[in-house]
């Protein structure tokens, strides 16, 4: 009788259905927005690489300007703040014309294990997920305000108007194109900003308190288990960084995907999971994260979040609802690669694709951008995504 119950118990956890994400009508029904419970008070760090000497000195200043006079002073400690205050920072003794770089990072190549059945089962479940947070001191918006007027100027690079019939411009953009860039910094978008290598950038998401999701492609991989330095910047917009930055120290991978093309086998684990030199994550907030159920296909339940490189060159977040996502039918559901036709553009690689359910106060994403073509894009996710978030938190709370 035992066995019988055990067999029954798992023919039920393989019939049963994921909970479905919200629609974009349900999420303004279901997820209210909200002002801060609190006020935000704290410190916002700023990292410089310079080339140290050993009579460093670091003198800081408050520098106010108005129209009669520049006034420069010592910037005092607990003095109070106006709504915007230029810092001039000062170095003494540098050593000049000589470049520095943040150094190379450490990490670990994690092996994806076998699939077993109980474990096919629980993902077509949405299993493994992990709770997101949203802090007290920031206001909840589902949807991103469109920027007002006085940002309507929007630089671009491509998306030109063409002269000859036999002109082309490479894009996977499927018309229309649905995309807007917005300013908000309220949560979720806190939780989401511009990552910089060294020679390009992409986009991330923070997934813990000091946890970055991002695309592998964009990493500059070295030898053994290094790779280049990694700046994270969430609600990054115009040069603007109002959460300030912090640095990637540590790396989780199941491969090493390298590009310009990816394979099957790279495009099912082009994620990788960075642990940052700050706990940056308790004042963004961060999302939480899901396996993707091929329950979801063909379904449009899914947003998506970048700095694409033809509106405004990659300094201004994008925004695009109603996408569909597909999962490889040849794919486990441990790890996938995802196709959408969703608009996406150099520089939105690594950018979250997500949704929001019921009876969550935070959104969950599913995977990230990856790679395009002219007809089917594709993302990157599954279980063993999650699963690496859980590791490098666990490893590195």
């Amino acid at each position: 009788m035992a066995k019988k119950r055990i067999k029954s118990k798992k023919a039920n956890l393989q019939n049963k259905q994921a909970p479905k994400p919200l629609k974009e009508g349900e999420v303004k029904k279901n997820i209210k927005d909200r002002k801060p419970l609190k006020k935000a008070q704290g410190d916002l760090e700023l990292t410089l690489n310079i080339a140290e000497t050993k009579s460093l000195k670091v003198n800081a200043k408050r520098q106010t300007k108005n129209r009669k006079s520049a006034i420069n002073r010592t910037l005092a400690k607990g003095e109070k703040l106006g709504k915007s205050v230029g810092l001039k920072i000062k170095l003494a003794n540098v050593q000049l014309g000589t470049r520095a770089f943040a150094p190379n990072i450490n990490g670990k190549l994690v092996a994806s294990p076998k699939d077993s059945k109980k474990r096919i089962a629980q993902a077509k479940l949405g299993l493994p997920n992990l709770k997101g947070f949203l802090p007290d001191h920031l206001g909840l918006k589902a949807i991103p305000p469109k920027l007002s007027r006085k940002f309507a100027k929007n630089h671009s690079y491509g998306r030109t108007k063409l002269r000859r019939k036999d002109d082309h411009e490479a894009t996977t953009i499927f018309s229309p194109d649905d995309r807007y860039t917005f300013n908000d910094t309220a949560y979720p978008w806190s939780t989401i900003g511009r990552v910089d290598v060294a020679g390009g950038y992409a986009s991330g998401v923070m997934v813990g308190p000091r946890h970055l999701l991002t695309v592998s492609h964009v990493m500059n991989w070295g030898s053994g288990n290094t790779a280049g330095w990694v700046r994270f910047r969430p609600s990054y917009f115009d040069g603007n960084a109002p959460f300030g930055d912090a640095y990637a120290t540590r790396w989780y991978a199941h491969k090493k995907v390298t590009g310009p093309t990816i394979n099957r086998s790279e495009g099912r684990q082009d994620y990788v999971v960075l642990v940052l030199n700050r706990r940056i994550g308790n004042t963004t907030g961060w999302m939480g994260a899901r396996t993707y159920s091929d329950s979801w296909d063909n379904e449009n339940y899914w947003r998506h979040i970048g700095y694409p490189g033809d509106m405004a060159s990659g300094q201004r977040p994008s925004y695009e609802r109603d996408i569909a996502l597909d999962g490889s039918f040849w794919d486990a559901q441990s790890h996938q690669r995802i196709w959408h036709r969703g608009d996406v553009w150099p520089g939105q690689s690594g950018g979250p694709f997500f949704a929001w359910w019921s009876g969550e106060s935070y959104p969950s994403v599913v995977a990230v951008q990856s790679g395009q073509n002219p007809s089917e894009n594709s993302a990157s996710g599954g279980s063993r995504m999650v699963d690496l978030i859980i590791r490098a938190r666990n490893e590195n709370p």
